[in-house]
């Protein structure tokens, strides 16, 4: 039976991780001029799954001004280990430059998440357990402790904006069953099993701070200590390669 047009459908939800890469070379970041890229993890309720998430300008969209902002899927994992090694420290030769070195992530937040769906609308919201308070490094990269931001999966058959995007051969490729969801559409609502494909493009849209509140929903999160983080279990992270001051401070690292 469809579902009335007030009423939210819950669609996914689990456990958020946001990271930021310095940029090549600098040992750290000391503001958001120093960060190459921005990045979340997806790891939905009880699947062996990992998705790696760019988000373009390198944070989120603001929520009041409802910008709007563009990200794509990087990886897929099916194990932690594999995930892993898309975090770490990186070395690699140029031919101009000699051997670069990659810094390796830093975590920034560890949350909730769920994807909801709202009459023709698809929402990601989110909740922080770490830092219990933002700081500087979440405030630059737009963190709030909650928000919800509307989101749409771009169709790979059609073109998207011409300030956004990848490359045709870097978008994904759907099997027949799932690029058929889009028919003839550019966009259409946020299916999280379309993300479970690498080169899957989205635009997402700053919509409320107040997520439990506006869609009557509970984002379950529990207190959590540097001992208990998800993010660094979770994601075999390594204290002195990826430094956890940002989670647990909000400071830069």
């Amino acid at each position: 039976m469809a579902k009335e047009d007030g009423e939210v459908e819950i669609l996914e939800s689990g456990d958020v991780f946001f990271l930021y890469r310095p940029k090549v070379e600098h040992e750290k970041a000391e503001g958001p001029q120093d960060v190459e890229r921005f990045e979340m993890v997806l790891k939905p309720e009880k699947h062996d799954l990992y998705r790696l998430i760019v988000i373009g300008r390198k944070r989120l969209p603001e929520i009041d001004d409802h910008e709007r902002n563009w990200g794509f899927v990087e990886a897929i994992a099916h194990a932690a280990e594999q995930m892993k090694d898309e975090l770490h420290e990186k070395h690699y030769e140029t031919k101009t430059r000699g051997e670069r070195t990659r810094p390796a992530a830093r975590p920034a937040g560890e949350g909730v998440y769920a994807f909801l769906r709202k009459g023709r609308n698809g929402y990601f919201v989110y909740a922080l357990e770490l830092p219990k308070t933002p700081g500087p490094a979440q405030r630059s990269l737009r963190i709030a402790s909650e928000g919800s931001f509307a989101m749409a999966i771009k169709n790979p058959d059609r073109e998207g904006p011409s300030s956004a995007g990848l490359e045709e051969r870097r978008e994904a490729r759907y099997p027949p069953e799932k690029q058929a969801e889009f028919g003839n559409r550019r966009f259409i609502p946020v299916d999280p099993t379309l993300l479970d494909y690498e080169g899957a493009e989205f635009v997402m849209i700053g919509a409320r701070r107040d997520p439990e509140r506006a869609y009557g929903i509970e984002l379950e999160t529990e207190p959590e200590t540097l001992d208990t983080a998800e993010i660094v279990k979770a994601l075999r992270l390594k204290r002195k390669e990826n430094p956890v001051e940002p989670l647990l401070t909000g400071g830069w690292a």
